[in-house]
């Protein structure tokens, strides 16, 4: 990946961290006391992971991935990029345990933060394959 699909790439990361971030706030401040706090999280995964599409949809046309291989550094890059910032959040700003902060890729507890970060690997991919037809 050269420098300036970096740059892109990260312009982008920061647009989808932006609109995550938004939309945590609004779970927590709409959502969580209508259907709790689990069932909120994993309605927040799905939200976010259409947000994370969308934003790839409109966005990957501009990042100009020339390839699949490319499109996977990018979702790779963003992964990395927001499990940073979600460790930052989690340890930093809330002083969240590790333990707790595991807990939300926990499967097997109906958490499903991993999924999310799965579709953010994936999206790059997924959006130039659609369009590309």
């Amino acid at each position: 990946m050269d420098g300036s699909l970096l740059l892109r790439a990260l312009l982008v990361w920061g647009l989808i961290a932006l609109a995550e971030i938004l939309q945590g706030i609004l779970r927590v401040r709409l959502l969580n006391r209508r259907v709790g706090d689990h069932r909120a999280r994993q309605i927040g995964v799905v939200t976010g992971s259409l947000m994370i599409l969308i934003i790839a949809w409109f966005t990957v046309p501009w990042l100009a991935p020339s390839s699949t291989a490319e499109c996977l550094q990018i979702g790779g890059l963003w992964v990395v990029a927001m499990l940073g910032l979600e460790m930052y959040f989690g340890r930093v700003v809330f002083r969240l345990p590790w333990a707790r902060i595991a807990a939300d890729f926990d499967l097997r507890r109906g958490r499903l933060l991993g999924l999310g970060m799965l579709v953010l690997l994936l999206a790059p991919t997924l959006v130039m394959l659609a369009r590309q037809g």
